[in-house]
């Protein structure tokens, strides 16, 4: 059912549940991509769709799924500030520490963007803060370089 796959991501970024469930039931692909790698769980999570994202993970999506630049659900809502849709990601499974193509991860997105209440969710699971990025730098760097002195001390502690 490939010819479904841009109606399930556009289904999925608006959080259309009716669409979605006879999409599923059709046995469209929860893990069809387009043409930029998104699969409709990182639409859905990117764009804070919580029921959406909810359905997905129910319905098999790939939690740990890479866009083409190696992003993943959790690292676009560390990115955007959603903590309640990284909580249910975190609680079904999602890879904490996954890099993307520049050696980013969600906690490094968390930090640099101020999410702080995120930076905290992800130090409680068990995120890394011992990993570098391309460059070299570790999350802690990366909040200093932003001036986040909150996230800073979050951790440091």
């Amino acid at each position: 059912m490939e010819d479904y796959a841009d109606v399930i991501i556009h289904a999925a970024r608006l959080g259309e549940i009716p669409v979605l469930e006879a999409l599923i039931a059709k046995e469209v692909d929860v893990n069809a991509k387009d043409a930029k790698g998104f699969t409709p769980l990182i639409i859905a999570a990117y764009n804070n769709q919580y029921e959406a994202v909810k359905l997905l993970l129910k319905s098999g999506a790939d939690i740990d799924a890479q866009d083409n630049g190696g992003n993943t659900a959790l690292m676009g809502v560390a990115f955007k500030g959603y903590p309640d849709i990284a909580q249910l990601l975190i609680e079904n499974g999602a890879s904490l520490d996954l890099q993307h193509g520049n050696g980013g991860t969600a906690l490094m997105f968390a930090a640099m963007f101020g999410r702080n209440d995120l930076v905290k969710i992800l130090l409680d699971a068990g995120a890394r803060k011992d990993l570098m990025d391309a460059r070299g730098l570790t999350v802690i760097d990366l909040a200093r370089q932003q001036n986040n002195t909150a996230g800073v001390e979050l951790l440091e502690n």
